[in-house]
């Protein structure tokens, strides 16, 4: 049987770069709901379900447990619920973490709670409010928290929903809606159970709230610190027309994102607006189409996949897509995966990434290997011809339902993708692709995958 393995070196769609190829494993299954992903720098995993709840997971993705469980608390519809968690950096010493959530009133509470005696389970008792603000809508919240190497919890704040953010809150220094808040849970002052480090840029000044470390920001769905740099990678939903990425050097101060004023890096509403270069535009952005929301993912810092190290990760609720922005601030474009809504990203403590999707599964991103096996492909029934090809190429099947068909370059770059085919006959066009070998991979309605060359002359 003639067989080559491939080693998949690069996808993507418009972009190609030194990235890996990805598949998911399946990691965990039967949860509720999943809006975080954090482990405590130890080998568990801590689910976040949008309800109230968060679950353990062992190294198998079992089960083991609910580690905190404050539904009664929570106010769950829509956007709202359970949306944030993240471990204090001295947790195996004090134990404490510190969870964002949306109380009965639909307003946002931030508070501390503490591990109990048993490791496994925490104190629902042990609640102390840290930060709370009103919600003027039940969308856009927010709800991430995360915090810097310099100990400090930053929080991403939501503009306060509606659409357009009608009140202009993202530009309005003297509310905490629509910002990037920075503040220190080690100390109290002014009657808080925290205090506004030195170097916030409006700390004592009229003009703008101690908390805000920096503004514009329309619901900040997820963002990262990259432990090996000083990257803060932050991905904001659009309004109706772009999802956008922003990365920055997280230490400099009083950034504005823009927004209401743009939208990605087109203008929205530019009304009583700073002048463009005041602003920080994103990295990388993409048009809605069929996209709707961003989802924002970890940079990669695990050892495994040494070609992914530095790539951040990121996926859309609606589209399913999975892509990153490379350390170069290129896309690379993963594909889409099965009509998931992915509503999160994690990292474990090994830096190696997982992602979960709404309807509960949790599965962890690996590379992926692709197998020349041009005699198993015809065996099964399938016909690619011509062969060599110019214009246009047909993929036929004799039984099985043809559910996507890939094109890769000798490389490993994804040059063409069609999806949700399900058919037993599709042209493809290839007058696009540059005359050489290709590998063309199909896969079928039970999940079987087959592949054959192609050359294109």
């Amino acid at each position: 049987m003639k067989k080559l393995l491939l080693s998949i070196v690069a996808l993507g769609f418009a972009f190609s770069s030194n990235a890996q190829s990805i598949t998911l494993e399946t990691f965990a299954t039967g949860l509720s709901s999943p809006v975080d992903i954090q482990h405590a720098g130890d080998d568990r995993l801590f689910v976040v379900e949008k309800a109230g709840r968060i679950i353990i997971l062992d190294t198998n993705g079992d089960e083991t447990g609910t580690f905190l469980n404050i539904t009664s608390l929570v106010s769950g519809g829509g956007e709202q619920g359970l949306l944030g968690l993240a471990f204090h950096p001295d947790y195996a010493t004090n134990g404490h973490f510190f969870v964002n959530y949306t109380n009965n009133g639909g307003d946002t509470q931030i508070s501390r709670f503490t591990v109990s005696g048993d490791p496994d389970v925490a104190d629902a008792g042990s609640e102390l409010p840290i930060i709370d603000y009103a919600q003027p809508f039940s969308n856009h919240n927010g709800g991430y928290l995360d915090f810097g190497s310099d100990g400090l919890l930053y929080i991403g704040t939501g503009d306060g929903g509606s659409g357009g953010d009608p009140g202009n809150r993202a530009q309005n220094k003297q509310l905490l809606l629509g910002k990037m808040l920075r503040i220190d849970i080690d100390n109290s002052s002014n009657g808080n159970n925290y205090a506004i480090p030195a170097g916030n840029p409006y700390l004592g000044d009229p003009n703008g709230l101690d908390e805000i470390w920096a503004i514009g920001l329309r619901n900040p769905w997820k963002y990262d610190f990259d432990p090996n740099s000083n990257d803060l990678w932050i991905a904001d939903v659009g309004q109706n027309a772009i999802e956008e990425i922003n990365r920055v050097d997280y230490t400099i101060a009083d950034l504005n994102y823009g927004w209401r004023c743009y939208e990605g890096s087109s203008e929205f509403n530019t009304a009583n607006c700073p002048a463009a270069g005041d602003l920080t535009f994103p990295v990388y952005e993409y048009p809605q189409g069929g996209a709707c929301s961003i989802t924002g993912g970890k940079v990669y810092t695990g050892a495994t996949y040494p070609d992914l190290q530095g790539y951040y990760f990121y996926a859309d609720l609606c589209d399913s897509r999975i892509a990153a922005v490379s350390p170069t601030n290129t896309n690379v474009a993963f594909g889409t995966f099965g009509g998931n809504t992915w509503t999160t990203f994690g990292r474990d403590v090994n830096g190696e990434i997982y992602i979960g999707a709404f309807g509960g599964t949790i599965s962890k991103i690996t590379d992926m290997e692709l197998v020349l096996d041009t005699d198993s492909f015809e065996i099964n029934g399938f016909k690619l011809f011509p062969n060599p090809a110019k214009n246009q190429l047909t993929i036929t099947s004799e039984s099985q339902a043809i559910q996507a068909i890939a094109i890769y370059d000798i490389k490993g770059s994804l040059m063409v993708e069609e999806t949700n085919t399900n058919t037993l006959s599709k042209n493809i066009n290839v007058s696009g692709l540059n005359p050489g070998l290709y590998i063309t991979a199909i896969t079928t309605d039970n999940g079987s995958r087959f592949t054959q060359k192609l050359i294109i002359k």
